[in-house]
């Protein structure tokens, strides 16, 4: 789009509306003591090349994971992209790509689409997936929507989540749940292990409904949680098990939640060829 600047008869037409006569008169408002008397000390215009110059300068003073080694984590990870991702990503097919209401003319991204679906799948031990969410956070909390649905609770139920459980996370359940009717229940970790502790599910009386536990593993400690206890736990009290992973990765060296009776597997997809991108934006699986 092009830049169209104000002309002097739009600029008229504001001043008339807000009252001064001429644009000097705008500096009336600002109160004496505050004005400047001095002009910027503003450098001369730079050209192309030294600006560049400049920046990358400036960036030189930053410390990079091309330097260090980053232990920041939670879902956010450093690993080391192939060249082919950012050519891929950039073909127009793929960066301007949305949903493909004409199929016939659409018949690469759906490909596409059908192939990560199916990857994901594999890799969660899932029969299905969809095609991504915006990010683990709202994936998480859509998925403990999806298990009211499943529940058939138009209200109430309560929701078990562990404090193991990424905070960012839980802060976005909570905002997802604020008009609902739904109870949240932080379940405790051992100060010890660092695992989540159950005795809270195991304490619900009888009549009082579980809607489902979110409980993430490798948890926000790096702890891998029994998931498979976690399941039949919550399976007890008629609830689902919503199992969260934010290192997508780590499910192709320990057994994947959809191996230990998950019934939804959320997640952060950064780890599967984003960049760390100053913590976002990246992807959520489900």
């Amino acid at each position: 789009m092009a830049y169209l600047p104000h002309t002097e008869k739009d600029l008229m037409k504001m001043l008339k509306s807000l009252g001064p006569k001429y644009l000097d008169e705008l500096r009336d408002l600002i109160p004496e003591g505050l004005r400047s008397t001095e002009l910027l000390n503003i450098p001369a215009a730079l050209s192309e090349q030294e600006t560049k110059e400049l920046l990358v300068g400036i960036s030189k003073e930053n410390s990079t994971t091309e330097e260090y080694s980053s232990f920041l984590g939670a879902g956010t990870y450093n690993h080391y992209i192939p060249s082919v991702v950012d050519h891929l990503s950039g073909l127009a097919g793929f960066y301007t790509a949305y949903t493909p209401y004409q199929p016939e003319i659409s018949q690469g991204t759906l490909q596409a689409i059908f192939e990560y679906q199916t990857l994901i799948c594999q890799l969660t031990g899932m029969d299905v997936s969809n095609a991504s969410l915006y990010d683990g956070a709202s994936a998480t909390a859509e998925a403990v929507l999806m298990a009211r649905r499943i529940k058939k609770q138009s209200k109430g139920g309560k929701v078990f989540i562990s404090r193991a459980v990424h905070p960012e996370y839980r802060e976005t359940l909570k905002t997802y749940l604020a008009d609902t009717e739904s109870e949240i229940i932080e379940l405790p970790f051992s100060m010890e292990t660092g695992e989540t502790e159950l005795k809270a599910i195991n304490d619900l009386e009888k009549g009082e409904e579980a809607t489902c536990l979110v409980i993430q593993s490798p948890n926000f400690f790096g702890v891998i949680e029994a998931v498979g206890t976690a399941s039949e736990t919550i399976k007890k009290k008629n609830g689902l098990l919503i199992a969260v992973v934010t290192e997508p990765l780590s499910m192709a060296l320990i057994k994947p939640p959809g191996e230990l009776d998950a019934d939804i597997i959320v997640g952060e997809g950064q780890g599967l060829g984003n960049y760390m991108n100053f913590g976002g934006p990246y992807l959520g699986f489900m």
